[in-house]
């Protein structure tokens, strides 16, 4: 499995989404954050409880198969950019495995029982 982490602009953040949901991705974490990076905006202020940054961000987490990842971050990239620099990054970790909290049991192997039920 892998995990994504898509630091984006909020103005890009709903078509994203919508645009993964279309595609399946339908399980994804938003969370509101402010950052730094290479590129400072034009007239960028410091946050208010922050001194050092200038730029609000909306981290975007999800987790996939292995062969969806590359779609996935298409997708974000599709959506996520705009005509101006500093439109965020991607990262993408390889993902062990993951647990329902309720039953404890592994996502992995679920999904690989699922598999060969398939086959």
């Amino acid at each position: 499995m892998k995990e994504i982490k898509a630091f984006i602009k909020p103005n890009r953040v709903q078509k994203t989404i919508e645009a993964l949901s279309d595609a399946g991705f339908k399980s994804m974490t938003l969370s509101q954050g402010e950052g730094t990076g290479r590129f400072k905006a034009k007239g960028a202020s410091p946050s208010l409880d922050f001194h050092i940054t200038d730029s609000p961000v909306v981290k975007l987490e999800l987790v996939c198969q292995n062969e969806e990842a590359k779609s996935a971050i298409d997708i974000i990239i599709e959506n996520g950019k705009t005509p101006t620099p500093g439109d965020g990054i991607i990262y993408l970790s390889n993902v062990e495995d993951a647990f329902q909290i309720k039953t404890g049991k592994s996502i992995k192997q679920f999904q690989k029982k699922n598999a060969l039920k398939n086959e």
